[in-house]
């Protein structure tokens, strides 16, 4: 019996999860990509603490009309490296959550090394 898509995903995530994890001198940068929007976390695993979020759906309600391509997964990548920045995380795990490192994921990661992410 074939897999769904998204159990194909899943058990991509646990296969990556095993062998990532974030730590607080470098936490873990995690990529959640539905229909409409991108959603990026940096998060410390050793205390199970969101440090930095952004989402395309946070940026479009600052103004901007954003539409879920990999302009705006860039975009997203960028803001959250900025806000990362300000808290002092020069450096991070990426987590690409079981997608494949292609097209809004591999825009995204792109978009935080911009911002000056290193991973």
């Amino acid at each position: 019996m074939k897999k769904t898509k998204q159990a194909a995903r899943m058990s991509r995530k646990v296969r990556i999860r095993k062998k990532i994890s974030g730590t607080a001198s470098r936490p873990r940068l995690v990529v959640y990509r539905s229909n409409l929007h991108v959603y990026a976390q940096i998060v410390n695993d050793e205390t199970g603490q969101t440090l930095v979020a952004s989402s395309s759906l946070v940026l479009s309600k600052a103004g901007e009309a954003l539409k879920p391509n990999k302009d705006t997964a860039a975009k997203v990548g960028r803001d959250v490296a900025a806000k990362a920045k300000e808290k002092a995380i020069e450096s991070v795990v990426f987590d690409r959550n079981g997608y494949l490192y292609h097209g809004c994921v591999k825009a995204l990661a792109d978009g935080a090394r911009e911002g000056g992410l290193q991973f």
